[in-house]
């Protein structure tokens, strides 16, 4: 009967194939959601592309994998493959609980119905997304809290931002705060700093502000490069800004990135897609990492920065403090404001032990194996000594 609390032997489903090429972002909550679940001795059925199988596999060894279709690389027909040939997936493998971890899922699966919603801003901040893109995932939303048996989000913040924005329903809500891989996400040694900087042309002792995300309108990274080309023109032997992320949909911030290229000695680099082996090293060994975000549903490249002992210059909005607490520095995400704290961050007006000593601390009390534990509540599990929350 859908809708039912499963019985512990129920199998459950996780529809990987949603990961992208790129292995960020969402690729990030699943593969730490995978690796908890096996830490806390879960075993779930998996679908996932092929591309992805052995890289899924290698961080989550313990669960069942099934291959989907090589179609299914396309993004139009994956979504078809969701709605008709998922849920017969789903049979063949005679799954009780199905988890959709990216705000789709099929309409026609009967079991438990698990689906991750990663914020609201498509109702919040309407003007960040393109019209189509907009309509496509507020409807799916919509869908969910309507007629989902469990959402999960990432924040107290999230939560609170969609009941303001849809209607309350039959779904129950689930607050899974995202986790932080500390064994990549570690504070860099010296041979790693060196390293990166030769692969990356910088002097020996290069310093530099990094940024880390899609280049999306909410990460307000045009109001970053507006702070460093101000700070530029007051001061001298201001640390170039190294850029990493991918190309979204802030085509003006975009265009200024690809006007800068990657070119060794020149004050903004946008170095695109790093290997994950290369990230701790970009965040911890900065001057500072700097995330003038206006709105997130988790905010997890702060959280990674902190677990690499950056200081983190961030903004006091929606999930952001739900994460970081005392452990950054906040600023608004003004040019003026972000160029003055980045000003006392170079000039040693902070105390930079004390803020990265704590953000390292924090950073380890956000573990995939607590956000596994609010899974395994989600799906209706209770493995055998194991207790599991939800908020």
């Amino acid at each position: 009967m859908r809708g039912r609390r499963p019985a512990r032997q129920d199998r459950v489903l996780v529809d990987a194939t949603s990961v992208p090429p790129t292995r960020g972002g969402v690729a990030r909550y699943v593969a730490g959601l995978l690796g908890g679940l096996g830490d806390l001795g879960v075993e779930v059925d998996v679908v996932v592309k092929r591309r992805d199988l052995e890289w899924l596999r290698d961080q989550a060894p313990s669960h069942r994998y099934h291959v989907a279709p090589s179609a299914v690389d396309r993004r139009p027909v994956r979504l078809v493959w969701e709605q008709v040939a998922l849920p017969l997936t789903a049979r063949r493998l005679r799954a009780d609980v199905l988890h959709s971890p990216h705000y789709t899922s099929p309409l026609l699966f009967r079991g438990r119905r698990v689906v991750t919603l990663h914020d609201a801003t498509f109702f919040t901040d309407p003007d960040d997304h393109g019209r189509l893109k907009r309509l496509f995932f507020s409807a799916w939303i919509r869908w969910a809290r309507a007629r989902a048996d469990v959402v999960v989000v990432p924040s107290r913040s999230t939560a609170v931002d969609l009941d303001a924005s849809v209607p309350p329903s039959r779904a129950e809500v689930h607050v899974a705060h995202l986790g932080v891989d500390s064994g990549v996400f570690r504070p860099p040694s010296a041979v790693d700093v060196a390293r990166f900087r030769e692969v990356h042309g910088l002097a020996a002792d290069a310093s530099w502000i990094a940024f880390l995300g899609t280049v999306e309108p909410r990460k307000n990274l045009g109001v970053l490069l507006d702070a460093h080309d101000d700070l530029r023109a007051k001061q001298s032997d201001v640390p170039p800004l190294l850029v990493s992320g991918g190309a979204g949909w802030d085509s003006s911030a975009v265009a200024r990135l690809e006007a800068a290229g990657d070119v060794s000695g020149a004050p903004v680099r946008w170095l695109g897609y790093l290997p994950l082996e290369q990230l701790h090293v970009l965040l911890g060994a900065s001057a500072a990492v700097v995330y003038p975000t206006s709105r997130e549903g988790f905010g997890l490249p702060v959280l990674e920065a902190m677990s690499s002992g950056a200081l983190v210059v961030t903004t006091p909005v929606s999930a952001i403090p739900e994460v970081a607490d005392d452990a950054v520095l906040y600023a608004s995400p003004t040019s003026a404001e972000l160029s003055a704290v980045l000003s006392d961050v170079l000039a040693g007006r902070v105390d930079r032990a004390s803020l990265t000593a704590r953000a390292v601390s924090r950073a380890a009390s956000f573990t995939w194996a607590e956000c596994a534990s609010v899974h395994v509540t989600a799906y209706g599990l209770r493995p055998h000594g194991t207790e599991s929350r939800s908020e």
